[in-house]
């Protein structure tokens, strides 16, 4: 997708972005470096990230992040209220969700495509909770997790993302999208990552 397409879209959106949802499997670790990389300290919504991960794996990956990009990303804790300028990590083992009161919880329901944590526990739950006001970015991976969950973001009128299958390290998840629902942008990582800073620069105007 053009960048002019993308900002066509971003611009057309009725609501103001309030947080950010991202999903991500097989290759998403270099897949969210890629894409936060444009972001700078201080913006302005929270950021909550699933990216499977084995159980009872102790997970170093908001540290990495955060110290390679120089944001302030942390684990995510039950029960903890979401701040905006912080990227949210799911821990290994649970399913993480977004309650009414805008904190996150946890809970050890069945996994989803093999996967505890499930990307579309997060979406589903995200997408109750904030509405048209939700942004849900779905990246590379193995399964179809996750894609029902960006059906249910943009069924309740919020902004949807898809990485481009073609460029995708493993191009299942953003195909399995796809296939249930056209999504507001399909874009490479490079796009995404503009896409970001513009829509922090909207806000921000």
């Amino acid at each position: 997708m053009s960048q002019q397409a993308w900002r066509a879209a971003l611009a057309a959106h009725p609501a103001a972005i309030e947080a950010l949802v991202v999903g991500a499997s097989a290759g998403g670790v270099n897949a969210l470096l890629a894409i936060f990389a444009g972001l700078q300290p201080g913006f302005g919504v929270p950021i909550v990230v699933v990216l499977h991960l084995p159980d009872n794996h102790r997970s170093s990956l908001a540290e990495v992040l955060g110290r390679r990009l120089g944001l302030p990303a942390k684990e995510a804790d039950s029960g903890e209220q979401l701040q905006p300028g912080m990227i949210y990590f799911a821990a290994p083992g649970y399913h993480l969700s977004v309650e009414a009161d805008r904190s996150l919880s946890f809970s050890r329901e069945e996994p989803v495509y093999y996967s505890r944590p499930a990307i579309d526990f997060l979406f589903e739950s995200a997408a109750d909770v904030y509405g048209p006001a939700l942004a849900g970015f779905l990246l590379t991976g193995a399964n179809q997790d996750g894609a029902a969950g960006l059906a249910a973001i943009k069924q309740q009128g919020g902004f949807t993302v898809v990485q481009d299958p073609n460029e995708a390290h493993v191009p299942t998840m953003p195909m399995a999208a796809l296939a249930l629902q056209q999504p507001d942008v399909i874009a490479g990582l490079v796009e995404i990552r503009a896409l970001l800073a513009e829509l922090e620069a909207t806000r921000t105007c």
